[in-house]
C-alpha cells in the first residue's frame, strides 16, 4: 500500500538541527528564487547571458550579498544561514549562487578583512545593496590551481602602482565596478582595487561555454594600469590573503552545490511518480527506488556534514582541511546526483524543460573553480599524513 511520500531532507530531520530564524532565512530565498529566478534561468542558460545589475539589485534588497559580514551596510548573520542561502541558490542554478559568493565571500571579504577603513566606507555599503558589483581577478591561463605561478606583477613608480597582467575565468568581469586584483610585488603578493574604467584595465567575455551559461565569465587585461598607493589592501601580504577569501567562498560552494542536487532529486523523483513505463508508474520499479534511495543518502550525509562545517565556522573552529572536505564531498556527490537523475528522467533528461542536465553541465565548473577536486584530495591527504604531495 502506497504512503504519503517523504522530502529526502525530512529523512534526516534537517529542519531540527535549524533555528527559527535560520528557517526563515532559507525559506525567504527559496521563495525570491521560485518567484523571480526560476522562471527565468533555463531561457537565461540557453542565451548564455544573464540580467546581471537587475539580479545584484534584487539580491541586494534580499540581504544576501556579503550577509554573513558585519557592518558597513552588511546583515552579519551566521555562517549557516549564509550556506542555506547558498543551497536555495544554486537550487535554482549554480550560476547565481557564483554571483553572490564572488560578490560577498571574494570580493567584499577580501575589502572587509584586507581594506583600510576608507576602502570599506567606500565599497561595501554599495556593495552590499547590490548598486556595486565586484570580482576576484586572482586566477591566471596558466596560473589555476597553483596561485604563486602567477605573472601579474605590481610595480611602484613614485607614490603609484603600475599593474600589468591578464587574469582568467573571473565570473562578474565584465559587469563588476571593482576589480580585486592580486599582483606581485617586490614585497610579495598584493591586492589592488581596481575601478573599473581605469585606463588600460579592460575586459573580455569568455563566450561559447556549456557550463554556467547564466553567469558572466571574463578575461580581465591590466596594461600599463597606475592605480594611487591607496588602492592596495594593505592588510593583505602573501599568498594567505587571496587563500584566505577562498575560503570564505569555499564555503558557500559546500552548501550550495547541495542545492543543485537537491533540485536534480526532487525533479527525479517527481518525474518518476508521474512517468508510466509497462503500465506502472516508473517510481514502482525497484531500480528506480535503488537509485532514489541511494541519491537520498549521500544527499542527506552531504547536508549533514555541511550543517556541521558551518556550526564550526560560527565558532571558530573551521580549518582550511575541513572545508576541503565540505567542498570535495559535496560537489563529487552533487555531480554524481545529477548524473544519476539525468538517467531517471530518461531522454527528457537532456532537455532544458528539466533542471537536471543544466545542474550537471554547472557543476562540472563547480569541481573545477576554487580548488580542483584533485587539489582538495591532496589537502586531505597531506592533512593525514603530514606530507605534501603538490610538489
Amino acid at each position: 500500500m502506497a504512503t504519503r511520500p517523504l522530502h529526502p531532507f525530512d529523512l534526516f530531520g534537517i529542519d531540527t538541527l535549524l533555528s527559527e530564524e535560520e528557517r526563515d532565512i532559507r525559506d525567504t530565498v527559496r521563495a525570491m528564487g521560485d518567484r523571480e529566478l526560476r522562471p527565468h534561468i533555463a531561457e537565461w542558460f540557453e542565451q548564455g547571458a544573464i540580467p546581471a545589475r537587475e539580479l545584484a539589485h534584487k539580491l541586494g534588497e534580499l540581504g544576501v550579498l556579503g550577509m554573513h559580514l558585519q557592518g558597513y551596510g552588511c546583515t552579519g548573520t551566521s555562517a549557516v544561514s549564509y550556506g542555506l542561502a547558498c543551497l536555495e541558490l544554486e537550487a535554482v542554478d549554480s550560476g547565481l549562487r557564483s554571483l553572490v559568493s564572488v560578490q560577498g565571500s571574494l570580493a567584499m571579504y577580501a575589502i572587509w578583512k584586507y581594506g583600510s577603513e576608507e576602502q570599506k566606507r567606500q565599497w561595501l555599503p554599495e556593495m552590499a545593496a547590490g548598486r556595486f558589483i565586484g570580482c576576484f581577478g586572482l586566477t591566471e591561463p596558466d596560473a589555476g590551481s597553483d596561485p604563486g605561478a602567477m605573472r601579474t606583477q605590481a610595480k611602484r613608480q613614485g607614490s603609484d602602482w603600475v599593474l600589468n597582467g591578464t587574469k582568467m575565468w573571473i565570473t562578474n568581469g565584465s559587469v563588476a565596478d571593482v576589480a580585486v586584483v592580486w599582483a606581485r610585488a617586490d614585497d610579495g603578493v598584493r591586492g589592488f582595487l581596481v575601478p573599473a574604467g581605469t585606463p588600460g584595465f579592460t575586459t573580455n567575455d569568455i563566450k561559447h561555454k556549456v557550463s554556467l551559461r547564466a553567469s558572466v565569465t571574463s578575461e580581465l587585461v591590466l596594461e600599463d594600469v597606475r592605480l594611487p598607493a591607496d588602492a592596495m589592501l594593505p592588510g593583505a601580504r602573501g599568498l594567505s590573503g587571496p587563500l584566505g577569501c577562498l575560503n570564505e567562498a569555499r564555503f558557500g560552494i559546500v552548501c550550495g552545490a547541495l542545492g543543485a542536487a537537491r533540485d536534480c532529486l526532487e525533479t527525479a523523483i517527481a518525474y518518476a511518480a508521474d512517468r508510466t513505463v509497462f503500465n506502472r508508474p516508473l517510481a514502482g520499479f525497484q531500480l528506480t527506488q535503488q537509485k532514489l534511495a541511494d541519491m537520498t543518502l549521500e544527499l542527506g550525509k552531504g547536508m549533514l556534514l555541511a550543517l556541521h562545517l558551518g556550526r564550526l565556522k560560527d565558532s571558530g573552529q573551521i580549518t582550511p582541511e575541513r572545508i576541503s572536505l565540505g567542498k570535495l564531498n559535496s560537489v563529487r556527490e552533487a555531480l554524481e546526483i545529477a548524473r544519476q537523475c539525468r538517467t531517471v528522467l530518461g531522454a527528457n533528461g537532456i532537455t532544458l524543460e528539466y533542471p537536471v542536465i543544466r545542474h550537471a553541465n554547472n557543476l562540472e565548473s563547480v569541481l573545477t573553480y576554487e580548488g580542483t577536486g584533485e587539489v582538495h584530495t591532496l589537502v586531505i591527504g597531506s592533512a593525514l599524513t603530514g606530507v605534501p604531495a603538490f610538489r
